[in-house]
């Protein structure tokens, strides 16, 4: 089979220009809405505050825009060039002259052990699509290899945006990697301090040295509390922010406010592996029940509808037709079809929140809640601080905490897989613990169609329909990520995912 080349912008090198006044900057001080996990393995999480954190340590292969008018656009950073050589074999050529911030150069040898390593089945950071090879051609030369794995070398296209390098020499030891994080990225780690992680500027950066001389990445779970700090001085940047705090901001001189639409869905997750929700019938009553456009007027400025289970951002989006919309008199219809009727027989349904990262969950998780009961489901709801909530977020043996649990889910790539199959293969489904042959079915056909017109059309019209019908969660909204910040801060790159790039960004 002949080479084919994918379409991919190189970078632009003017992007990693740096400034001779470094000097008059000072570093910048983001307030994170999510707390860190204490173990700084990439692989060993899918925490997004951690995974923003990382976007200023490590680098990638690519990066991904992801802008609504061109979500598909590649960007070069490690990489050169990708072209894919046969259907199960990407070629990445390497950019030459980069060094991580231990001072190890750069090659091939540190593509390879990131894959292979971090496509091991038993990682907990599921964004693989599954194990491969990485054969190194020479120091800057690498074939990433699927054909004894069993699927297409091309689902590493987009992946290749989202995918954190790690070095060699750490991933052989494991307990250097977990203990402190060694990147080529724009700003190195110099200590834990408390709530506050404290990165300095990288003088080896590849696009020289960034102008501000460092970053102080703070968790602030309390969403107030980050407004204040930023408007007395105590912070530069801050995340995650709620209507009214965007009215009381935007009508203060000196301070900007930056809306996008994220590639973040919210999703309510139904627990698939444990009654009642192991029915589909009761799973699609809930559906119906719920008004989601009486969450979206709670919600204002901070989310925008949603009719399907990815990002408009994401490759192979579509405004899925069947969809579940409101309508009480369906709800009723599966209800009874379920053995339910009116709610009769139901146990006591949990539905579980957080209070403090995402806005407004536990105002509009109120509506939901009155919105179910209103058609005669037993809801506890209960709205948790970040940690409690996280601890009860993933499917377990027996199926995880409570019946229902309020999670969106952000992934810095195009790549559909990292919320498709992640969660609704039976070999992954990390929240809602779903099995069903015919979703695995579908699942497999999507990532096993290489020509990526074929495979958005399988996406758009099998998969997310028969989504529609089985309703494993009910993505409520898609996230306007929202950040505000001082006016003296110019030049830093917001992805959707709320990654940043800040190695061009200026702090006065």
């Amino acid at each position: 089979m002949a080479s084919v080349v994918l379409s991919g912008s190189m970078i632009n090198r003017g992007f990693f220009s740096s400034s001779a006044f470094a000097a008059q900057n000072k570093p910048i001080n983001f307030l994170s809405a999510e707390n860190l996990t204490g173990n700084w393995d990439p692989t060993s999480h899918t925490t997004l505050g951690q995974i923003n954190l990382e976007s200023f340590v490590f680098g990638y292969l690519t990066r991904a825009p992801m802008t609504p008018e061109y979500p598909d656009e590649i960007v070069y950073e490690l990489a050169e060039s990708m072209t894919l050589i046969d259907e199960h074999t990407l070629e990445f050529k390497l950019r030459k002259g980069v060094k991580f911030h231990s001072g190890e150069p750069f090659t091939a040898n540190d593509v390879k052990a990131t894959f292979e390593y971090a496509s091991q089945p038993d990682r907990p950071a599921a964004w693989y699509p599954g194990q491969c090879r990485v054969d190194v051609i020479d120091d800057h030369t690498a074939h990433v290899n699927t054909k004894e794995f069993g699927y297409p070398a091309s689902l590493f296209w987009f992946l290749s945006a989202f995918l954190p390098i790690m070095s060699a020499k750490d991933v052989a030891d494991t307990k250097t990697l977990s203990s402190r994080p060694n990147g080529t990225g724009a700003f190195k780690f110099v200590k834990q301090d408390g709530n506050t992680t404290v990165l300095e500027a990288n003088p080896d950066f590849l696009g020289g040295t960034p102008k501000v001389p460092g970053i102080n990445f703070t968790f602030v779970g309390d969403a107030t509390t980050r407004m204040l700090s930023l408007l007395s001085g105590e912070a530069d940047i801050i995340e995650r922010l709620e209507g009214e705090q965007v009215e009381t901001i935007s009508g203060k001189e000196g301070f900007v406010v930056n809306e996008a639409v994220s590639v973040e869905n919210k999703y309510l997750w139904f627990r698939c592996s444990k009654p009642p929700f192991n029915d589909w019938r009761l799973r699609r009553a809930v559906a119906h029940a719920i008004d989601r456009d009486l969450i979206l007027e709670v919600l204002g400025v901070s989310g925008t509808p949603s009719n399907a289970w990815v990002s408009p951002v994401k490759f192979g989006y579509v405004d899925t037709p069947n969809y579940p919309k409101y309508d009480p008199e369906l709800c009723q219809k599966f209800l009874a079809e379920a053995g339910f009727p009116g709610g009769r027989g139901l146990p006591k349904l949990e539905y579980i929140t957080s209070v403090g990262f995402y806005p407004k969950t536990k105002e509009y998780g109120e509506v939901i809640t009155a919105m179910l009961q209103e058609q005669g489901f037993d809801v506890e709801f209960s709205a948790m601080e970040i940690a409690a909530w996280a601890d009860r977020l993933y499917d377990r043996p027996g199926g995880g905490p409570g019946h229902m649990i309020d999670c969106g889910w952000a992934t810095g790539s195009p790549e559909p897989d990292l919320v498709l199959r992640t969660h609704f293969h039976s070999s992954s489904k990390r929240i809602c613990g779903i099995e069903d042959p015919e979703l695995d079915a579908v699942l497999d056909k999507e990532r096993g169609t290489t020509d990526p017109d074929q495979r958005r059309r399988v996406i758009q019209y099998e998969v997310m329909p028969m989504l529609a019908d089985k309703v494993p969660s009910l993505s409520l909204f898609t996230s306007v990520f929202i950040h505000a910040m001082r006016e003296g801060l110019e030049g830093i790159y917001i992805y959707p995912n709320g990654m940043m790039d800040a190695s061009e960004a200026a702090n006065t």
